[in-house]
């Protein structure tokens, strides 16, 4: 039993918030029925006697205490993780070596156990450019202060949940005498507060990074362990904030850093505040691009606004996301990535929207040489996001009619009340102030009536003279349900042209499973299923190897694994000769990326059909995103038609 499958567990159910039952929750994470109910008791065990996770008759939900969970270290202190962190503390805390079978008596090990823990300590520092020396009873760490401190990084979010800024998992790194959470809080307050001044927009979740590399440089400081001055004369926008930092860590944490460690930390405070306030003009932003970047991002945004159809390719849009993307060299020279807490929500909610920031991510990555890691990629997405929402066309508003028989002026009223709480969601193209209208002839998306209506229709909604926040409740539900009822309408449209009998494989798992073919290694388990699946598609002539091939690239840029049950494998460029999908359906679940999967839809995309990608893409995973859709299709399309059968079922509801 694992600590890091519990905390899985627990984050699925915090993050759902609602019932789920053991089953379910056993494909989702890989394992048994029987182990989920171990693991709710473990998780519990915690908080005793409080309750982290809930049971009932519907299964399990989150409790009371499930983020004191999360965070709790309890009885789980002392498994390989736990040992793992504590091992490597103990080596950069020492700078001439532990002795290895001190540590075992201090962990309550055998020498041969923690042989095997300093085994996976040197799996953990690949592409840290530290090392791990043994000689005899020592082991000790080589490699630049630099470099350990970033190894402190990695253990630090490894801590911490969803990447979110936690001073006590931070703690729990650096040790328990390292600076409290008393001392941060107003350290970090006051840190925003006077970048805010300086006329910066802070980036909270990248400030609350920033504020974990100065807890690390305090720390290492404190032990005589500070980075040399070495880089050069630090630009004016540098010493600015290197001066802020320095003078709020004396005042906070009591520690003088040095030349070295003010320089460092406030190039990264720099690449972590996106863009200059909101009054500075566009010259002034322009004025800090590297011109190679900003003519790079225009023709990459220019590229993506007509690949994918959206409106993106404007000029805020573009010195911003052009300023955010130099930043990103300065991280990637560092190694110093970003973590964002919204990135599964981000994939999961809006995958269109992360589907171009992989887009874009890709052709950056070609013309800047700049790898990006999936939270990186987040970051682009919520740029993009930002802009298409500011952008959102009008035409999206549900139209509606207000019938209210006239008494003075009671109707306009009604229909101010109604624009001024409801504008953001329908558009009021009518008001009906007979007695009797005609309901027949009414044909807006939505009727607001303060009568009974002949019939009882959906669209029809009753609501009083004087509006109040039930009847704003009710209209906001059947405006919700009328937008899903129709993309779903148009996704069963699409998807009946789609699919093929002869593109649809049960069994994944004999493909995915790591000994299948009798080899114990070679291809990922998505490179194989992409492959198995591909060839369906190529059989009919849709695709051909190049596709697959680049099906196989964007997989390994982002998982395409856009909810804890379904991934969308596909290659960026719509190449295919006609629109098709091929359908794979594991039970149980098969890794995929950082999680596991029960169905695996490889879409071959064609140039004629770029309205159908964002269709498809976005109604597809809403589809695939609720959980007992899901077991519904998974357990009963044992066939083509049986799954067709379901999935058709669940859209219509």
């Amino acid at each position: 039993m694992t600590r890091a499958r519990q905390d899985r567990l627990l984050g699925l159910l915090v993050r759902d918030g609602d019932w789920a039952t053991a089953a379910t929750l056993a494909d989702a994470l890989g394992v048994t029925p029987r182990s989920i109910r171990s693991y709710v008791t473990a998780v519990n065990a915690r908080v005793a006697p409080g309750v982290a996770i809930e049971s009932g008759p519907q299964g399990y939900r989150a409790g009371a205490e499930a983020s004191a969970a999360l965070r709790a270290t309890g009885t789980d202190a002392g498994t390989p993780r736990d040992r793992l962190h504590t091992v490597v503390r103990a080596l950069l805390d020492s700078p001439d070596g532990v002795d290895v079978f001190e540590v075992a008596d201090a962990l309550h090990v055998s020498p041969a156990t923690l042989d095997a823990d300093l085994a996976r300590v040197r799996a953990l520092l690949g592409g840290t450019e530290l090392t791990l020396e043994r000689s005899a009873s020592r082991a000790r760490l080589r490699g630049t202060e630099m470099a350990q401190r970033r190894l402190l990084s990695r253990l630090a979010h490894d801590e911490m949940d969803a990447g979110s800024f936690d001073i006590a998992a931070l703690r729990r790194t650096l040790g328990e005498d390292s600076v409290g959470a008393a001392a941060f809080g107003p350290f970090k307050a006051d840190l925003v507060a006077e970048l805010g001044a300086l006329g910066y927009f802070v980036n909270e979740f990248g400030i609350a990074d920033v504020v974990m590399h100065i807890a690390i440089a305090a720390d290492r400081v404190a032990q005589d362990r500070g980075l040399d001055g070495e880089g050069g004369d630090p630009s004016p926008a540098q010493q600015e904030i290197a001066d802020v930092i320095g003078r709020l860590a004396q005042r906070h944490l009591g520690v003088d850093l040095g030349r070295g460690d003010l320089q460092h930390l406030a190039t990264l405070v720099l690449t972590r505040v996106v863009a200059p306030g909101a009054e500075a003009p566009a010259d002034h932003a322009r004025a800090r691009l590297d011109p190679e970047v900003e003519a790079a991002v225009r023709d990459v945004v220019g590229t993506a606004s007509a690949e994918f159809l959206v409106d993106i390719a404007h000029e805020d849009f573009i010195l911003r996301l052009a300023l955010h993307v130099q930043n990103l060299q300065h991280r990637a020279r560092e190694q110093a990535w970003s973590r964002n807490p919204l990135t599964r929500s981000l994939k999961t909610t809006y995958p269109m929207i992360f589907e171009v920031a992989v887009f874009i991510a890709s052709r950056l990555q070609e013309r800047l040489g700049i790898p990006l890691p999936d939270d990186e990629i987040a970051y682009i997405a919520m740029h993009v996001g930002g802009r298409l929402e500011r952008s959102r066309r009008g035409d999206q508003l549900l139209t509606a009619t207000i019938v209210c028989p006239g008494y003075y002026d009671l109707h306009e009223l009604l229909r101010s009340s109604v624009d001024r709480s409801l504008g953001q969601a329908i558009e009021v193209v009518g008001v009906e102030t007979r007695v009797d209208p005609d309901w027949g002839s009414i044909d807006t998306d939505l009727v607001l009536t303060t009568i009974d209506p002949d019939a009882p229709v959906e669209r029809i909604v009753k609501i009083q003279p004087f509006l109040t926040d039930a009847d704003i409740e009710r209209v906001q539900a059947a405006a919700g349900r009328i937008r899903r009822s129709r993309r779903l309408a148009r996704l069963r449209t699409e998807l009946e042209r789609y699919f093929d009998e002869s593109a649809f494989v049960r069994g994944l798992n004999d493909i995915g499973a790591p000994g299948s073919r009798g080899v114990e290694t070679g291809p990922s388990v998505e490179e194989r299923v992409i492959r198995r699946l591909g060839s369906t598609l190529i059989a009919q002539g849709v695709i051909d190897d190049d596709y697959v091939e680049r099906t196989i690239e964007r997989e390994r840029l982002s998982s395409t694994a856009f909810t804890d049950a379904l991934a969308v494998p596909h290659a960026l460029g719509m190449t295919a000769t006609r629109t098709s999908i091929a359908i794979g359906i594991a039970d149980p679940s098969i890794p995929w990326g950082d999680g596991r999967v029960q169905v695996v839809a490889l879409v071959g995309f064609s140039e004629t059909d770029r309205e159908a990608f964002q269709t498809v893409f976005e109604q597809f995973v809403e589809v695939f995103s609720e959980r007992d859709s899901v077991q519904r299709i998974v357990r009963r399309g044992t066939d083509f038609g049986g799954f067709l059968d379901e999935l058709v079922a669940v859209i219509d509801g």
